[in-house]
Order: structure tokens, then C-alpha cells, then sequence
């Protein structure tokens, strides 16, 4: 009976730690998408200057690798991916990162 007891507490320790370690992977996505200023011209609502976040997920919802593909194009500065709309320079906001732009990609993706 005390071994059960022992992988209960295993199991509740490893879904605390797998909870905390969503919960900093999503303030490391807001951060990111704070300092990128993304919601300057996308918005989880409808388009302002760019499209909508559920604008940019219907769009890639049935593309093969959907998340590479988008993060390939988050990390592609200046060239337009949407109609006129360019993403800033870099004299703007820093580069992502391949590691970067993965997870904003994922973040756009689940919304």
C-alpha cells in the first residue's frame, strides 16, 4: 500500500511541475509578444492593421506545418505575408529567434 501511496505523490509532483512549466512557457510568449509589439497590429479580436490572430489561424489552419511555416514567416522581417501589411524591420524590434518565433508561432496557433 505504501509504494501506491508513493507514485500518487509522484504523479501529483510531476502534474505541478508539468502546470508551472505551462505557466512560465506562457508568460515567456507574452513577454515575447510584448517586447515584438505584435498586438500593435494583430489583435485577438478583429484586424486593426494586420489581420487577427483568428484571422491568421483560419488561414493556417490546413497547411502541412502550419507552426514552422508561420514561424519561418515571424522571423522574415519587412516582407509582407498579408496582402500590403509588412512585419517592423529590425531597426524596430530584435530578430526572433528560430526558438522564438516556434513558440509564438504555437501561441498564435492555439488561439
Amino acid at each position: 500500500m505504501r509504494r501506491f501511496h508513493g507514485a500518487w505523490a509522484a504523479a501529483v509532483v510531476f502534474l505541478e511541475v508539468a502546470a508551472a512549466g505551462d505557466a512560465f512557457a506562457e508568460s515567456g510568449v507574452a513577454g515575447l509578444i510584448d517586447e515584438q509589439h505584435c498586438m500593435f497590429c494583430d489583435t485577438t479580436q478583429g484586424a486593426n492593421l494586420a489581420p487577427s490572430f483568428p484571422q491568421i489561424v483560419e488561414r493556417y489552419r490546413k497547411v502541412p506545418g502550419a507552426g514552422a511555416t508561420l514561424a519561418k514567416k515571424l522571423r522574415v522581417q519587412g516582407k509582407a505575408h498579408w496582402g500590403d501589411i509588412t512585419m517592423p524591420d529590425a531597426d524596430r524590434v530584435a530578430p526572433l529567434s528560430p526558438e522564438q518565433a516556434d513558440m509564438v508561432a504555437q501561441w498564435v496557433l492555439a488561439q
